[in-house]
């Protein structure tokens, strides 16, 4: 069913009306700031929002409902921010500190919006189905690059591999650990066995990310038995109700370490990106960049092409520059890294 285009005059009163919520919303918060004590700012970690209504918690584990003063810009879950009491558990945002990361994607204008901050580790989630595949899983690699994060593959459901499978999974990933990116095997079926993931989520902020069906739901579940417990501690701080948790949401692990769960990651993908930074994305091209024979080399048929050496001398596995071909294909700009 083709979606109905609005006319003129219903987009300029959709957007009338948005305004004048954001009027009401902004008095309603200078209003409550008017009345805070100027000398209780305190920094806090933002756990969820839901539109202007912020969850933020202190260092003790205190859970306080508050506002946003809209002229400081968009905070969202992971933001560290800076804020003052205005009542019993409420409270104003007055700014956003600097943020060491951001995880970004369109919105559906197109245009660029974090939607989560300081993340520091993504867990590259994979399960022998729906089948994974390594075009996929350098698109990830590539934009934890650019983000500035840690990165690990994660195998999950395990136990559903027999051995040849298994070894499949090895001949077509196994060249990811030789790059530098950590690879683990889990299976929830197991006895301890999500040790291996525990251990690397600790003392991390991680996000999981990857297809729908290879058991992310599943997996915050069993790393966060409290789970009821946090999302209850939530709505009500949040006062919206458990509706507030389909929200990207920030969540303590009892081993150390914080999951940043999002129904948003799961469409995550590259944004725009030059063809510097596309091959920038690439840790292994580094030492091979800009030693190619032509400096518009496209590193697809050139002689003298770098990468295509590194590859001849098993330096650059070839599915990762076929990948990366097929990347830059579709951006459809000159290349400037020979």
């Amino acid at each position: 069913m083709a979606k109905r285009r609005l006319t003129q005059r219903q987009r300029e009163r959709i957007k009338a009306i948005q305004e004048r919520r954001r009027d009401k919303l902004e008095q309603q918060t200078d209003l409550a700031l008017s009345e805070a004590d100027e000398g209780q700012s305190r920094e806090g970690l933002v756990v969820t929002r839901h539109g202007q209504n912020l969850v933020v918690t202190d260092d003790s584990g205190h859970y306080t409902h508050c506002l946003s003063r809209q002229n400081i810009g968009q905070v969202v879950c992971g933001d560290r921010v800076v804020w003052q009491a205005t009542g019993d558990n409420q409270g104003v945002v007055t700014a956003i500190l600097p943020r060491a990361t951001a995880l970004i994607r369109p919105n559906y204008s197109g245009e660029d919006r974090a939607l989560a901050a300081n993340i520091s580790q993504l867990v590259i989630v994979l399960a022998p189905e729906p089948a994974p595949t390594p075009y996929l899983v350098d698109q990830y690699l590539v934009a934890a690059e650019q983000i500035g994060v840690n990165t690990l593959i994660a195998l999950n459901k395990r136990d559903l591999m027999d051995r040849d499978a298994l070894h499949r999974f090895k001949q077509q990933f196994g060249h990811y650990t030789g790059i530098g990116y950590p690879l683990i095997e889990i299976s929830a079926k197991f006895e301890h066995g999500l040790d291996p993931l525990i251990a690397q989520l600790k003392d991390q902020t991680s996000i999981l990310v990857g297809q729908s069906g290879v058991g992310k739901s599943s997996l915050v579940m069993a790393l966060l038995p409290d789970i009821e417990i946090q999302i209850g501690r939530l709505s009500v701080a949040s006062g919206l109700g458990r509706h507030t948790t389909s929200a990207t949401t920030l969540y303590h692990l009892p081993t150390g370490g914080q999951l940043i769960d999002s129904p948003g990651v799961r469409s995550f993908r590259l944004g725009q990106l030059s063809l510097d930074a596309l091959a920038g994305g690439f840790i292994e091209f580094h030492d091979f960049l800009g030693h190619c024979r032509f400096s518009n080399c496209s590193h697809q048929h050139e002689p003298g092409c770098a990468l295509q050496a590194a590859v001849a001398s098993g330096k650059i596995a070839p599915q990762r520059l076929a990948n990366y071909l097929h990347m830059a294909a579709g951006m459809n700009a000159p290349h400037g890294q020979g």
